[in-house]
């Protein structure tokens, strides 16, 4: 077996791969919202500009480099990374409006 072949993901089985994607998009879609709370949190508190500025570059090439990587595995893995990143956003929705975070 070459190299090529042994790094291939379209090899795995599909239910691993969306698994492994939903829940990196669940990841990705959870440092992106966190980020994005403290982001706000830093300017409407006059906090540090240039803090926010990078939580801002890396949230925003967090999710691009995410999205790029779901695209090399397939359309399927990129809607199973959507999914998570939405989940991930209805989870903080929630939590932000019962005051647990």
């Amino acid at each position: 077996m070459d190299e090529r072949a042994m790094i291939d993901l379209a090899s795995l089985p599909l239910f691993i791969t969306l698994t492994a994607c939903f829940l990196s998009g669940w990841l990705i879609g959870y440092a992106y919202f966190r980020a994005l709370r403290e982001t706000t949190r830093l300017i409407v508190n006059e906090g540090k500009p240039l803090l926010a500025l990078a939580l801002t570059l890396g949230r925003i090439s967090l999710l691009i480099a995410g999205f790029y990587i779901a695209v090399l595995v397939g359309a399927l893995a990129l809607l199973a990374t959507l999914g998570g990143l939405l989940c991930a956003k209805t989870l903080m929705l929630h939590r932000t409006q019962r005051g647990t975070i």
